[in-house]
């Protein structure tokens, strides 16, 4: 196995990897500091702050030569023999250079700036740089320049690492942003006429070392020591990208990317990165209700509130004395709630016509020139729901195939779990002419985050949890399961759809993902790779092809 020598210790790499020095020196628990590199960018070696002494060992007699100059760590490949020396006296007296360079233009503006807790010139200011600024602190203005609908750009604190110009060209290649002027006069801005607003424009912030870029959405919102952080799934498409919720007292505040190879490397949508707003929309769904079906002597009256123990005897006493069920099982749903709806209604009635419920979809994937992908599909877990389904009913049923049924005269009730992020001021996600087919049911359940056209038919209505408030598996369109724990707590008076099944199906205590999701694998091949996943966040597998009709 090919060997690399960092800072005496040897350490094996795969004789097909290519590593540069920072990820070799890495595999031996040392970090070399850098601000212009990145895993998923190419490799311009222009801030020098990664210099390291560098060499090889002569692989039939041992003996070591260095290079006589420091070199760039990113830009020096890891090959076998390589001698990496990370922190050297000669490498720390140039890494406190580079750090001192950098803070006599930066403006020392920490208090008022959104990066500061997370700002890799004030890490590495403390650990790498001078003891004592040399230089005078000068008078700054901090020049604000908008460069897009999402992002601004505070010209003064940029550090020149380029990171965002290339992410522009070489992930979303729109190429917006350039390299303006020369020498000490470089500043980052767009081409005119030509605005900083591509799907992926949200990504250069994250990928910002300092606090240049500014997201317009969390600017001055909380400073980053108070959130708490919860690896989750983005529930915006059925690409499921692996991101961080960021919250505090309940309230989400932002979401980031979550490094993940297999799905989504290191970025986000914008459209998943802003889609956490509904979860704190004051017309959202907070109470459940119940009221008195329409007859042909008497309308039907307002939904009357309902406490949560009497809407788990409730709902079951109303679907049995109409009989015949049918269920939408929503895609956003995950795989734990999904397969606990489908056993609520089978013990209601074990004829019940188990569907997916309506997945939303835009026109076309959108793929980028970096690899990302955003899905037509927007729905997190299809697959999964249609593999649960399948273990009920091998005939997969879905939206339209329930709609049929139902004008059919299949059905007399009917369960649709919906939770789809649409408010009123959003097209909602059934039309008057769809929700009109179940117009005629002696019961209709309609568990859903706002108002829509169906609510007017509804005997039952519930409030439904966001993709932060629920925890459990997600299946994406790759096959990949991503397990992941609740962030924050839904609002006083709703209960997650796990929570009201777990209690339908009589179970004791709180609800336990964990223990549904153990309880699916060990009866059901295509998810027998979840057995024994722990309750830990960002759980990843592929799982085997999954049944679809």
């Amino acid at each position: 196995m090919p060997t690399v020598i960092v800072d005496g210790k040897d350490i094996e790499i795969g004789a097909e990897e290519r590593l540069n020095c920072i990820e070799a020196a890495r595999r031996a628990g040392a970090e070399i500091p850098h601000y212009c590199w990145h895993p998923g960018l190419s490799v311009v070696a222009s801030c020098r702050m990664c210099l390291i002494e560098t060499g090889a060992r002569d692989a039939a007699t041992g003996k070591i030569s260095m290079v006589p100059k420091l070199v760039p760590a990113c830009q020096t490949p890891a090959k076998d023999g390589t001698v990496i020396i990370t922190a050297s006296a000669l490498v720390k007296e140039s890494r406190a250079r580079v750090e001192e360079a950098l803070l006599i233009d930066h403006p020392i503006d920490c208090p008022i700036c959104d990066k500061a807790g997370e700002c890799l010139l004030q890490d590495y200011h403390f650990e790498h740089g001078q003891a004592e600024r040399r230089a005078d602190l000068h008078p700054f203005t901090s020049r604000r320049r908008d460069v897009g609908p999402t992002v601004t750009l505070f010209v003064d604190r940029c550090v020149m690492c380029t990171r965002c110009v290339r992410f522009a060209r070489e992930v979303s290649g729109t190429s917006e942003l350039m390299v303006i002027n020369r020498g000490a006069k470089e500043e980052i801005d767009v081409f005119p006429g030509y605005p900083l607003d591509n799907k992926l424009s949200g990504n250069v912030v994250d990928l910002c070392p300092v606090g240049a870029l500014g997201d317009k959405d969390f600017l001055y919102q909380q400073r980053v020591w108070f959130l708490k952080s919860e690896p989750n799934v983005c529930g915006g498409c059925a690409s499921g990208c692996s991101i961080t919720t960021e919250h505090n007292q309940d309230s989400v505040y932002r979401l980031k990317p979550r490094e993940n190879p297999h799905v989504n490397k290191w970025w986000i949508c914008d459209e998943g990165r802003y889609g956490w707003h509904h979860l704190h929309d004051q017309t959202r769904l907070l109470a459940a209700g119940h009221r008195t079906p329409a007859s042909a002597s008497q309308a039907a009256v307002g939904f009357q509130a309902v406490e949560w123990a009497d809407v788990v005897t409730g709902l079951r006493r109303d679907l049995k004395v109409a009989k015949r069920l049918a269920v939408a099982v929503s895609p956003l749903l995950t795989v734990e709630e999904a397969w606990m709806l489908c056993a609520v209604a089978r013990s209601i009635d074990p004829q019940a016509y188990l569907a997916v419920g309506f997945i939303p979809r835009s026109e076309s994937d959108e793929t980028y020139p970096g690899g990302f992908t955003i899905r037509a599909e927007k729905c997190p877990n299809r697959l999964g729901v249609e593999s649960v389904i399948a273990l009920f009913d091998p005939a997969v049923h879905h939206w339209e195939d329930l709609l049929e049924h139902v004008q059919a005269g299949g059905a007399s009730a009917a369960w649709i779990t919906a939770a789809y992020p649409t408010s009123a001021s959003d097209k909602p996600w059934i039309d008057e002419e769809t929700a009109a087919v179940f117009a005629g049911l002696e019961c209709l359940v309609l568990q859903d985050f706002f108002e829509s056209p169906l609510t007017k038919h509804a005997v039952w209505r519930l409030p439904a949890a966001g993709f932060a408030e629920r925890a459990g598996t997600w299946v994406n369109a790759a096959h990949r399961a991503q397990t992941f724990q609740q962030a924050i707590r839904p609002p006083a008076g709703v209960w997650p759809e796990g929570r009201l099944l777990w209690n339908m199906l009589g179970r004791r205590g709180l609800y336990d993902p964990v223990a549904v999701r153990q309880q699916i694998a060990e009866s059901s091949a295509t998810f027998a790779a979840l057995a024994g996943v722990l309750p830990a966040t960002g759980v990843d597998l592929r799982l085997h092809q999954l049944a679809t009709p």
